[in-house]
C-alpha cells in the first residue's frame, strides 16, 4: 500500500487479511522521490506530476520486517526495490536478515527505475544503469555464498572476508521487474523470475515465452524458473463496461484474466489496490477475488 492513505495501521490491516484469507505473497515497492516536475505525459500529451499514489511510499524492506513480525506464513516480496541506490553488501544483508527473521519467507524483486532524477539523487550515472545493475546482482549473489566471500566487478569489489547473515534457504530467490526484451534477456541470465506488466494477455504470453526459451538457450532449466504478470491498474468494486483493460476491473472480472493467464503457465499475479482509505471495500474485494480465483 502506497499514497496519501498509506500508514502503518493500515498496511498492518491489509497484510493480516491477505495472509487471512491464504494468499500466497505480499509485495511493496521503493520510491525514493516524488519530484515537483512535470515528468511523464498526461492524457492531452502535457507532461504532468507522477501519480498521487507516490507521495508516500514507506522503506520497503523495513515495511516487510514490520509484516513479517505480523504473519506466519505469507511470502514477502519486493517489486521493485533499485539495487543500484544501495551497496551491495548492505543490500545482501538486510535481504538476508529479513530472510533470517522471516522464516524463509523473502522473495527479492529488483529493477533498474526508470527516473534519472532518483538515479542523480543516490549518486548513479545514469550511463551506469545497465552494467551498474548486472554487477550488483552478482556482487549480492557473492554475498549470500560460502565465506569467504571475494568480489571483483566493474564498479564493486568485495576484499576476502565473512559476509553474514546468509538468506536461510542459501539463497533468496531474486526476480527482476523486466519488460523489454534486452531486459527479459538480462533476467534469463542472472534471475530467478520475472515481473512484467501484463497490459494484454498476448503481451503476457510472449513475455513468458522469451523469458523461458532465453534461459533454455542459456543452459538453464526454464521450468525452475517464475514468471509473475503484474498490473498496474486498481481493483474496481463494480465491473468496467465497454472494452476492458486486461487485469483491470472488478474481481470476477479479474478472476476470468487470472484463469487465461493460469492457462498459459503463468505462475501468479501481483496486483494493486484501490488508492482509498474505506479499507473494508479492500478488504471485501480481495476476500471475493480469493473465492473466484482460488488459486490465485
Amino acid at each position: 500500500m502506497s499514497g496519501v492513505h498509506a500508514s502503518p495501521a493500515n498496511i498492518t490491516t491489509i497484510a493480516q487479511a491477505a495472509e487471512r484469507l491464504g494468499y500466497d505473497s505480499l509485495w511493496t515497492y521503493e520510491r525514493l522521490l516524488r519530484p515537483m516536475a512535470p515528468l511523464l505525459p498526461g492524457p492531452d500529451g502535457e507532461l504532468e506530476r507522477i501519480p498521487d499514489v507516490y507521495r508516500v511510499t514507506f522503506e520497503p524492506l523495513q515495511t516487510l520486517s514490520h509484516v513479517a513480525a505480523l504473519t506466519s506464513r505469507i511470502t514477502l516480496g519486493t517489486n521493485i526495490v533499485n539495487p543500484l541506490f544501495h551497496a551491495p553488501v548492505v543490500l545482501a544483508r538486510r535481504y538476508a536478515t529479513l530472510d533470517q527473521f522471516s522464516g524463509d519467507r523473502v522473495v527479492a524483486g529488483l529493477g533498474q527505475g526508470w527516473m534519472p532524477k532518483e538515479l542523480a539523487a543516490a549518486g548513479v550515472p545514469l550511463k551506469h544503469r545497465g552494467a551498474g545493475f548486472d554487477d550488483i546482482i552478482a556482487a549480492v549473489w557473492a554475498c549470500w555464498g560460502p565465506d569467504p566471500v571475494e568480489y571483483a566487478g566493474r564498479f564493486y569489489a568485495i576484499e576476502a572476508s565473512e559476509t553474514n547473515p546468509k538468506p536461510g534457504r542459501g539463497d533468496t530467490p531474486i526476480v527482476v521487474g523486466a519488460n523489454t526484451d534486452g531486459g527479459i534477456d538480462r533476467a534469463a541470465r542472472i534471475a530467478d523470475g520475472i515481473t512484467p506488466l501484463a497490459w494484454t494477455l498476448d503481451g503476457a504470453i510472449a513475455q513468458a515465452t522469451r523469458f523461458r526459451a532465453t534461459a533454455e538457450e542459456l543452459g538453464r532449466s526454464a521450468a525452475a524458473l517464475t514468471v509473475t504478470a503484474q498490473t498496474n491498474h486498481p481493483m474496481q468494486p463494480k465491473p468496467i463496461s465497454g472494452d476492458r483493460p486486461f487485469l483491470a476491473g472488478s474481481p470476477r472480472q479479474l478472476a476470468e484474466d487470472i484463469e487465461q493467464l493460469r492457462e498459459q503457465k503463468i505462475d501468479g499475479v501481483l496486483f494493486a489496490f484501490p488508492p482509498s482509505d474505506d479499507l473494508d471495500t479492500q478488504i471485501e474485494m480481495i476476500e471475493k477475488l480469493r473465492t473466484l480465483a482460488p488459486a490465485a
